[in-house]
């Protein structure tokens, strides 16, 4: 643990969900391959688009709906629409087609285990102060086993923005009715989470577990209060 400036006494911490409290990266390009699978099979007329025609596709809808960015799902959901629909699918066909993937993707999205590490700590801190997740995905947090230890969960879209932006920010510090220099975000994101956090005056806490030094990480536009590498490193701030 590393620390950057001298903290008060923490009193409540939120976290980050996906890269923090486990590694995301292979569940994505699992359920990106499954995706393509499916819809490559199921609906053959996919396959007229390359890749980076279906990457078009997403960034294009985003264009004409920026609020997009807010909510994952309904921003694939749209890119699926559009895409088949500028294949050929009339849109109430597009729509269902759209609908059936994106139904499976959340299934997908939620079968990994979460590490041990996580739990026993989780575990131990949500019984000295109250913790609050905060993501900007799409995980469900009770099928993977992680609701329990959280007094409330926040995800962009339903309950607002996407991080670095204040809503979640401000609707987590309003319900633990806290200083927000006594709340501690923790996150492995440069920008939505460490950024964020200091924009919104939380403390935060970078959860930086690929040995990156600030001065590698270009988006890194203010240091943190505290660095860790692992998890159980938080255990040393209980009172």
């Amino acid at each position: 643990m590393r620390f950057y400036r001298n903290i008060p006494t923490v009193q409540a911490m939120t976290f980050d969900l996906d890269d923090t409290l486990y590694d995301n990266r292979p569940v994505i390009q699992r359920v990106e391959t499954l995706a393509a699978e499916w819809l490559f099979s199921q609906h053959p007329i996919s396959q007229n688009w390359t890749k980076q025609q279906w990457q078009d596709c997403k960034q294009q809808v985003l264009k004409q709906d920026d609020t997009l960015k807010h909510d994952v799902t309904r921003w694939r959901f749209q890119q699926l629409r559009q895409g088949l629909g500028h294949l050929g699918y009339d849109d109430p066909k597009a729509q269902s087609v759209a609908q059936q993937l994106i139904d499976m993707v959340l299934t997908w999205r939620n079968e990994f285990d979460v590490p041990c590490e996580t739990h026993d700590v989780l575990s131990q801190l949500s019984r000295n102060m109250p913790l609050v997740a905060i993501t900007n995905g799409n995980v469900n947090v009770e099928k993977i086993g992680l609701s329990h230890y959280f007094s409330l969960i926040l995800k962009a879209g339903p309950d607002g923005r996407a991080k670095p932006e204040a809503d979640m920010f401000d609707k987590a510090v309003e319900f633990l009715d806290l200083p927000k220099q006594r709340i501690l975000h923790v996150g492995d994101h440069c920008v939505t989470d460490v950024g964020g956090a200091k924009r919104h005056g939380l403390l935060a806490c970078w959860f930086n577990d690929r040995g990156v030094t600030p001065l590698e990480s270009s988006r890194l536009k203010v240091l943190p209060d505290i660095e860790i590498s692992s998890l159980s490193s938080l255990l040393t701030l209980l009172p």
